[in-house]
């Protein structure tokens, strides 16, 4: 949402009691504001790590290898719905959802195939996956043992953020304290068996695709950030031993400035909320690195290619506002998924901006202006009041149950819908310099054969394996669950002697339950 522009002209009087030492910093020193390294992007470029997945595992693959030897320098894998919800392609529910937004993974078959001729001792690979976080990650480990990676070595992250499905996403299967369970239980796992890997990406981008403002998206995602440090530490673990792995993930909209402002806002107020509140000790736990994705919600279905040119400014957005890796939108997302034309333009995006524009040569330029430092200020007072409501109610999964988050997220969507319908709020070729004659735009299929096929594979594992040995893996499984010990190694044994995505987490729904959204 753009900002207010009654003061068109912004002097050294708009920063009131702004401390540059205790406000701004150096690049790579607290507060973080200027970014979390000393040198930033003239050491080396952000991570382009375009987020991709379709159909089955061997087409996903397919496309994965492209675009690694396009020049992409880390992946990000799609899941499909059904994946995400913890349900086989096999289940009634997943009747044509299989392929249709992601990669469908049933299991380790399925993830060796994904991963295939893709040394994963080389390649940071983030999974964008929340319920089922446990379960996609553990199949990872085990394929990348079975191609001779080091565990401890391997690189990536799990998106692994519940709370802000309930706030505005939705593909949750467990209740919310169950979920937070599993989540410092993953935490826990990691430390011991993958300290290398980012076990958490704290997610503001849903909670903005689902209308919030930027203040919002940086209160609400914090205080979900707090909630887990909180939770972890109540499980009994050093907040100094996990918080370095958490990451977080915001949206690049479109207002420019306020953009840029928000990650800086974020990173200090984060920063500041670590040491004081939190009181983490080692200064890896105070430092906020991000995943940025571009603004799926601004694209539009009319004149599609105006969406390459709103990707381009919202990329700008993030990377002068100190994103550690990006993936940027492709122009026919509003009508289907990417074609591989669509995605390699996306990337090509991206690889112009690092190497052709010079915005990689200076560390944060934009610090030090008026109004980037003043929009930094209001949003970080907008959020903190925000974060100090949701303290009130009890914190991010108290008020999550009370409808707080939801509740500000609808009024600010509304409002901005509204602007929208009046004009107030200009969307170019929507509802101004509309065109009547819009050229088609060429759409991605995907063939109905694939969840047929898969469907086929996944028969076959059933004939194929030892059932005897996978019910007594999910036995264990939910044993684990009832007694409170750690449920990453019995799932990891399921997995690993075929048990499917599908069955582990109807085996933790046996004892967890199912969420249902009061009202």
């Amino acid at each position: 949402m753009p900002n207010d522009q009654a003061n068109n002209l912004y002097t050294a009087s708009d920063l009131t009691d702004w401390d540059p030492a205790l406000d701004l910093g150096a690049p790579g020193s607290f507060p973080f504001t200027r970014g979390p390294y000393p040198t930033m992007y003239t050491g080396r470029l952000w991570t382009m790590r375009q987020y991709a997945g379709f159909g089955t595992a061997a087409a996903t693959n397919e496309r994965y290898r492209a675009l690694l030897d396009a020049g992409q320098t880390g992946l990000s894998v799609a899941f499909d719905l059904p994946t995400q919800m913890g349900l086989d392609s096999d289940h009634q529910m997943a009747l044509g959802e299989v392929g249709k937004v992601g990669v469908a993974i049933d299991s380790i078959r399925d993830m060796r195939v994904l991963f295939d001729r893709i040394p994963l001792a080389d390649v940071s690979t983030s999974m964008t996956i929340n319920s089922t976080a446990a379960i996609l990650l553990l199949l990872y480990q085990l394929v990348a043992e079975e191609q001779g990676a080091d565990p401890r070595r391997i690189r990536g992250t799990v998106q692994n953020d519940i709370l802000k499905e309930y706030i505005a996403r939705g593909t949750y299967i467990y209740p919310a304290r169950p979920s937070m369970r599993i989540i410092t239980d993953l935490f826990a796992y990691c430390a011991a068996e993958m300290p290398s890997w980012n076990t958490i990406s704290i997610s503001g981008y849903h909670i903005r695709e689902a209308g919030s403002t930027a203040a919002q998206e940086i209160a609400f995602t914090i205080a979900n950030g707090l909630a887990y440090v909180d939770a972890a530490k109540d499980a009994g673990l050093d907040v100094d031993d996990f918080a370095p792995r958490l990451s977080f993930f915001w949206n690049a909209h479109n207002d420019l400035f306020e953009e840029v402002a928000k990650y800086r806002a974020a990173r200090r107020m984060w920063a500041r909320l670590m040491r004081d509140r939190v009181g983490a000790e080692n200064e890896r736990s105070w430092i906020m690195r991000f995943h940025t994705q571009t603004a799926g919600s601004t694209l539009t279905a009319q004149q599609p290619y105006n969406n390459v040119v709103r990707t381009a400014y919202q990329a700008l957005g993030a990377v002068l506002g100190g994103t550690q890796s990006l993936h940027t939108n492709s122009y026919d997302e509003a009508l289907g998924l990417p074609t591989e034309d669509s995605v390699m333009l996306a990337l090509r995006t991206q690889q112009i901006l690092g190497n052709e524009s010079g915005v990689a040569g200076v560390v944060d330029p934009l610090g030090g202006s008026y109004y980037v430092e003043a929009l930094t200020d209001r949003l970080e007072a907008e959020a903190r009041e925000l974060v100090a409501k949701i303290d009130d109610l009890g914190g991010a999964v108290s008020a999550i149950e009370e409808g707080f988050q939801q509740r500000e997220i609808d009024n600010a969507a509304f409002a901005y819908a509204t602007a929208v319908e009046r004009g107030d709020e200009v969307v170019v070729g929507v509802n101004r310099f509309e065109v009547d004659d819009d050229e088609e735009t060429a759409l991605l299929k995907v063939d109905p054969e694939l969840e047929r096929s898969q469907v086929a594979r996944l028969k076959d594992l059933r004939n194929e394996r030892d059932g005897d040995a996978v019910d007594g893996a999910l036995a264990t499984v939910v044993a684990a669950a009832e007694s409170g010990a750690n449920l990453l190694y019995p799932i990891c044994e399921a997995l690993r002697i075929e048990a499917t995505v599908g069955e582990v987490s109807e085996s933790l729904a046996g004892v967890f339950g199912r969420y249902r959204p009061a009202g």
